[in-house]
């Protein structure tokens, strides 16, 4: 597998060895001991999740306030523009995003660590999004950056996403640095 480094410190961008011919393809999406060796992933997964998306739809940018999750997030069908949000104060890129795009044709992987916002919008028809997590989902944990806020500035492929009425009432970067 091949190991990217992005803009966030600790957040990689994962491409497994994909073995394809004519009768279709095999990957691993885990394997225990060569992410904790090449990617440095050490935290155990505790749930997985699976989401489906429409064209135009964006979710997030969510994180968890008291009880971070790690994220190993991939697309099963479709494609999508992922965004992470580094929100580790002591980070030396807090502040910052990173975007990669995620779809069913490039396999590739992004492992989020803990204490980031984590979104992505869906560009194809639509999207199935699978992502291991590092601690359990709680709704009542739950925080929301807004998506376009001018602070971050992601630049979005899209200026009029679909989205949750939660997902509109995000707060902006400086809300949450109160």
């Amino acid at each position: 597998m091949k190991i990217i480094e992005t803009a966030i410190f600790d957040a990689l961008v994962i491409e497994p060895k994909v073995f394809a011919d004519k009768r279709g393809f095999f990957l691993e999406t885990w394997h225990l001991e060569r992410y904790r060796q090449q990617a440095n992933i050490t935290l155990p997964f505790v749930q997985d999740n699976h989401s489906r998306s429409s064209r135009g739809v964006l979710r997030g940018l969510h994180f968890q306030k008291t009880k971070p999750q790690g994220k190993l997030v991939r697309v099963v069908r479709g494609e999508v523009f992922d965004v992470a949000v580094d929100l580790r104060r002591n980070s030396p890129t807090y502040g910052k995003w990173h975007g990669v795009w995620l779809s069913e044709d490039n396999h590739r992987q992004l492992w989020l660590p803990p204490g980031l916002a984590h979104g992505f919008l869906v560009t194809s028809e639509s999207a199935d999004f699978e992502y291991q997590c590092t601690d359990y989902y709680d709704p009542t944990d739950e925080g929301c950056l807004i998506w376009n806020d001018p602070d971050i500035a992601v630049d979005w492929p899209i200026a009029n996403p679909l989205l949750s009425d939660k997902d509109k009432l995000g707060l902006s970067f400086r809300e949450l640095n109160r």
